[in-house]
């Protein structure tokens, strides 16, 4: 069974006299260990998708089995209680807290639902910290850590209650190349050494590339569902000439003279 399962699913936004089509009628399907990329350009659905699989926000019409189980009609709070238990986060600006250490960011997501006890959480969150190479900041407030160490951070945060799925959006947004490709490879160990199912949303054709699967989205739908970069690559490409030339002014006859 697959972990991840989507039919027919769309996402309407109602703005009044407007209605915006998020989503149209998407289908895909996730196994677990697998490490996939939401390529796509601005507006095209990309950022709705991982919305919708993060349990963040729910579909207008369709059905979403999270292993096995239909998130599609749960309540808000039953769905806060599926992504505290299944899905660990990512984002591009890090979301730590700023008055708080390293360590009690990570340790934060073990304080709902769990029934640990302190002295349990503290031992999880140095474990996940560790596991990133950041054992020796466990006292330091994000203020005080750089960009690839506030991402590690984060990543251990999102790791702390053993989840099933590692979702990224935009992970490498905010880093320098150097740290991008850092954080990159953290995500590919993790993906390949603790088979946890990654899925990241990504305009960056680097972050891109070390996936195993890559979906390119345009005007809600996955056009297309590729195993290889390249192909990936030329839809994007031909994506962008089409656009570029319908923002360019036709040239007059008299001009081309």
């Amino acid at each position: 069974m697959p972990l991840i399962e989507l039919r027919n699913i769309t996402k309407t936004y109602d703005l009044g006299e407007v209605k915006v089509h998020a989503l149209r009628e998407t289908e895909l399907f996730i196994e677990r260990g697998e490490y996939v990329a939401l390529l796509g350009p601005s507006g095209s659905g990309k950022s709705t998708l991982m919305n919708t699989l993060g349990c963040l926000d729910r579909p207008t019409t369709g059905s979403y089995l999270l292993d096995g189980q239909e998130i599609a009609t749960l309540n808000r709070n039953a769905r806060a209680t599926i992504r505290n238990r299944h899905i660990g986060f990512v984002f591009q600006n890090f979301n730590l807290l700023a008055r708080t250490s390293a360590l009690e960011n990570v340790e934060l997501p073990l304080l709902y639902g769990t029934g640990m006890s302190g002295r349990a959480r503290k031992k999880r969150a140095r474990e996940m910290l560790a596991m990133v190479g950041l054992e020796d900041r466990l006292d330091h407030h994000p203020g005080q850590l750089s960009g690839g160490q506030q991402q590690r951070v984060a990543i251990a945060r999102s790791l702390v209650t053993n989840p099933s799925m590692l979702m990224g959006d935009e992970p490498t947004g905010n880093l320098d190349s150097k740290t991008s490709r850092e954080v990159i490879g953290l995500f590919k160990k993790l993906n390949e050494e603790r088979q946890i199912t990654v899925i990241l949303v990504t305009h960056d054709l680097n972050v891109a590339r070390h996936a195993r699967r890559i979906l390119v989205m345009r005007d809600g739908k996955i056009e297309m569902d590729t195993t290889r970069f390249e192909d990936a690559f030329e839809s994007l490409h031909a994506f962008e000439t089409i656009q570029s030339d319908q923002e360019t002014p036709a040239v007059q006859p008299e001009q081309a003279e």
